[in-house]
């Protein structure tokens, strides 16, 4: 029997993604995915629908008016930006431009779900390192994990799923620490969100030291997270690496107009995302009243530590009409959303607190 084409074996039992589940029959509310409950701005869906017209165009290659748009919104070079499909698309490209077999990626865990499943497609090694029990990085552990071997480390401040973010003092102390030729990515998919003040901004970084690249997203915040659109930051040299990997005209000319109109109107988008934030700490705070004990939240959503009853918990969600996202044995992840739709949300995880454990 022809055995048929040769396949990698690296790609052997690579994890599947697994995206928050959609709604079941009966479910109406969606907390399993980190979306923006809000459609785009008016101004942003104005420009996507006057854009319908030229899908039958490919997009600008380099994605130029957008680059030169986040150049001087963000006030860097537009040499050191690279869009992509995604932070998720742009990370795969920076695996590809520093890792292949014999190389490691270290990155804290839990953390991003896509992280082992890049590291093994590129066929670089996986170091996972394990949460302090506060959910947060473990810097320390991280920079000990570091060999002869590390290619790349990736940083996701805040931390999806579990929430906290990391802070300029132990993030300096740990840079200080990582060899010159490991390139360190700052994944700031969620940063519009961030309150802490001792939570640095990954540019500031990023403009001090040259092995530091900053990935970000319109996925969150800006609310186009179908149509794919992300960046990374980055010195030219690490920049023109990933513009080389990347999928030619991957990022879409509808994509392009609608994050320029976005970043036109971050007046507007940030009165949006403190009303998320606003809910994001009522949520946090009536969850404590309950009796949780949640790590710091500083991302558009919650961390449920529920270890055991973790499964329990996505179960009686969706049964009253609820999706969440768990990690079974670990927590749950719920995602922040409409004050309607956070106040049904915080009801059923009282019904459920208040029944008395299996067992």
């Amino acid at each position: 029997m022809n055995p048929g084409p040769k396949l990698r074996a690296a790609l052997a039992g690579i994890p599947g993604y697994k995206p928050g589940r959609m709604p079941t029959a009966g479910a109406a509310g969606k907390l399993s995915s980190n979306e923006n409950p809000y459609p785009p701005l008016a101004s942003v869906r104005q420009v996507i629908a006057d854009a319908a017209v030229l899908v039958n165009r490919y997009p600008d290659l380099v994605a130029g008016e957008l680059v030169e748009a986040l150049a001087a919104h963000l006030d860097v070079p537009a040499e050191h930006i690279v869009p992509g499909t995604g932070s998720v698309g742009v990370a795969q490209q920076l695996l590809q431009a520093t890792t292949g077999p014999g190389d490691e990626v270290v990155y804290a865990w839990r953390s991003f779900e896509a992280y082992p499943i890049l590291v093994q497609i590129v066929g670089g090694t996986a170091i996972p390192v394990p949460l302090t029990t506060g959910a947060r990085h473990d810097l320390p552990a991280m920079a000990a994990a570091v060999t002869e071997r590390t290619s790349l480390i990736l940083l996701c401040s805040p931390n999806n799923p579990t929430g906290p973010a990391i802070r300029r003092d132990e993030l300096d102390a740990f840079l200080e620490g990582v060899p010159p030729e490991v390139l360190v990515v700052l994944d700031e998919a969620y940063r519009e969100f961030v309150t802490d003040p001792q939570v640095p901004d990954g540019l500031d970084l990023y403009r001090g030291r040259p092995n530091v690249a900053v990935l970000r997203t319109f996925s969150k915040a800006h609310g186009l997270a179908g149509l794919r659109v992300g960046y990374v930051v980055a010195p030219a040299e690490v920049a023109a690496a990933v513009r080389a990997c990347a999928v030619p005209f991957g990022v879409s000319s509808l994509a392009q107009l609608a994050a320029v109109a976005s970043l036109k109107a971050s007046d507007e988008l940030r009165v949006r995302v403190e009303s998320l934030i606003s809910e994001r700490q009522r949520v946090a705070a009536e969850l404590c009243r309950l009796g949780l004990r949640l790590p710091d939240c500083q991302g558009n959503f919650v961390w449920l530590p529920l270890g055991d009853r973790t499964v329990e918990f996505a179960a009686f969600s969706e049964k009253s009409g609820l999706m969440v996202r768990p990690f079974p044995g670990e927590g749950v992840r719920v995602t922040v959303a409409t004050p309607e739709m956070n106040s049904r949300f915080l009801e059923v995880a009282a019904n459920f607190l208040s029944l008395p454990r299996n067992g």
